[in-house]
């Protein structure tokens, strides 16, 4: 069944519901976006397939795993639309180990790389992929060592799995970043828009169409330029729809989320009601792209993307929830 725009908005609000009754102690945000993945493969939330991979990864792993951590459910959830989730998890707890061969550290992140390294290439492969992701996050640390984190395994990860060549593709990093460093205000997350960019190739208007379509949202006062979201933005640059377009669409998916159960303002800020208005706007578009390869590409990044600002606004909500608790 092809869903429409409209169908996935309401299958995502439905997929909310669902999971909010089902998962009561889990967090909130990782439970919106266990509804997002389900949604963008046109699937009703199937609360039995996650808790089977939830026991899953628990008999698997021991108490302090990254596995267990903030995005526990996001990796069920995962698993759970796999046809072969046991073998599947295996594959990734085995990428996760080369990840920290590589001297890359335990997190909520290298846990979703890795799911995304063994997902999207085959065991003869990992040795390879996971060395391309220490180049990448090697060459953004040594550009920029204080906006790149352990957030950047995710992206380090998104990259490793292109044909791109680490040395290039990190260059086209710095020169997209150095186009677009002064037009927004967090400079990480310009960094992260600047990775999405680089999936275009060496398109020298990916840039200046990333500006434009920022100035036509704003000018309808949608704001799809923050922190946690801009990425989204630079994959929307990248598809092949116009501008007036993508602006209608996404104002059109802002609003009808808005008005679905548990999607009010008080429930949802409007930043991450965006995130996922433009999430599903850019994964039907991505659908439509003629180009086999690059409808592969642009659609598991949206995935990526998706989750990665997921998982960092997580982080920054524990964090602020640890340091506040600690004060009193």
């Amino acid at each position: 069944m092809k869903y429409t725009i409209q169908n996935k908005l309401e299958l995502f609000a439905d997929n909310a519901q669902i999971i909010k009754k089902e998962f009561t102690w889990q967090n909130t945000l990782t439970k919106r976006l266990v509804a997002l993945l389900y949604a963008q493969e046109g699937k009703t939330v199937d609360c039995e397939a996650i808790r089977q991979c939830h026991v899953l990864i628990k008999q698997n792993t021991g108490g302090f795993s990254a596995f267990r951590g903030n995005m526990a459910l996001c990796v069920a959830a995962l698993l759970s639309l796999s046809p072969i989730p046991q073998a599947l998890f295996s594959e990734t707890l085995a990428v996760y180990d080369l990840l920290k061969e590589a001297k890359l550290h335990a997190s909520d992140f290298l846990a979703i790389a890795a799911y995304q390294i063994a997902a999207q290439s085959g065991a003869l492969a990992y040795q390879h992929a996971v060395a391309r992701t220490r180049s990448f996050y090697d060459g953004m640390k040594a550009r920029h060592f204080f906006y790149t984190g352990q957030d950047d395994y995710i992206f380090g990860a998104m990259l490793g799995l292109t044909d791109l060549d680490p040395l290039a593709g990190t260059e086209r990093i710095e020169q997209l970043y150095s186009r677009l460093k002064g037009e927004f205000w967090d400079k990480n997350s310009v960094q992260a828009l600047a990775q999405v960019l680089v999936l275009g190739g060496s398109d020298d208007d990916a840039a200046d169409r990333v500006l434009t379509l920022r100035d036509t949202l704003r000018a309808q006062k949608i704001k799809l330029d923050r922190a946690y979201i801009l990425p989204v933005l630079g994959i929307l640059a990248l598809l092949p729809v116009t501008l007036d377009t993508i602006v209608r669409d996404i104002g059109a998916a802002q609003e009808t989320l808005r008005a679905q159960k548990g999607f009010g303002p008080l429930s949802v800020a409007t930043q991450e009601l965006l995130l996922y208005a433009a999430s599903i706007v850019a994964g039907n578009y991505a659908e439509r792209v003629k180009d086999g390869v690059l409808t592969a590409t642009l659609s598991t990044s949206i995935t990526n993307i998706i989750i990665a600002q997921q998982a960092a606004m997580i982080a920054a909500i524990s964090a602020s929830t640890t340091a506040a608790a600690s004060s009193s």
